[in-house]
């Protein structure tokens, strides 16, 4: 998969994949659209000060770093972050990505490169606050863990590039492996998706979305 470096609105970086004319955050601000979605909407929404997370598609590990970011001022909050990825990016392309340059909480640098060099398939502390275990392995042959999970941040690439990837079945694997109250998040808003989500018995909050997208979707166990 062909993957080329470009710069969204806010000044941030994401990725294009030319082959889905695709982008892997949000071409109107990639930092942006990260914060809102899974930060703002989802984990600043949670109670309590121990959380695990699950991420669909770590990419370029936009959603870890503002996880991370989060954490710098919750010191004392821990969170246990897992977080899958079919595809990884390279190191080439990771070091040419201007994320050094995007966050100045305490050695924000170091625990970037740290998130990128930990191996695969195993959990690494990477502060005393986050625990990283990724995971490269297809969405649809992964094995969640019921009644698990505080939060999923779904960052997929859109229905209509990888329709698979939003089935009823995936998503009822995503309602399964949440805790009561524990909440879905996703920039997108499809009809479709909507529908899905509540005939699973999510409770829906339609939120603002980032930048050019109207809503976004938050969904309540």
């Amino acid at each position: 998969m062909k993957r080329e470096i470009i710069t969204s609105k806010d000044g941030s970086h994401t990725l294009n994949v030319p082959e889905m004319d695709e982008t892997y955050h949000s071409v109107n601000g990639a930092l942006t659209e990260s914060r809102h979605v899974f930060i703002e909407n989802g984990l600043n929404n949670l109670i309590g000060n121990q959380f695990n997370v699950f991420e669909v598609g770590f990419g370029t590990g936009l959603n870890a770093m503002t996880t991370l970011e989060w954490l710098s001022s919750h010191l004392n909050t821990k969170v246990n972050y897992d977080t899958i990825e079919a595809f990884p990016v390279s190191v080439d392309l990771i070091d040419r990505l201007n994320y050094n340059n995007l966050f100045d909480f305490v050695d924000s640098n170091k625990l970037f490169d740290m998130i990128h060099k930990s191996k695969w398939g195993e959990s690494v502390l990477i502060n005393s606050q986050f625990t990283l275990r990724k995971i490269e392995e297809n969405l649809e042959l992964f094995t969640f863990k019921e009644n698990y999970y505080d939060c999923i941040y779904f960052d997929a690439f859109a229905p209509n590039k990888q329709e698979e990837l939003w089935s009823l079945e995936i998503l009822k694997h995503c309602y399964d492996s949440l805790k009561e109250r524990g909440s879905f998040v996703t920039y997108c808003a499809k009809g479709q998706l909507k529908r899905d989500l509540k005939g699973l018995g999510f409770t829906l909050k339609m939120e603002p979305g980032p930048p050019g997208k109207r809503e976004m979707t938050t969904a309540i166990k």
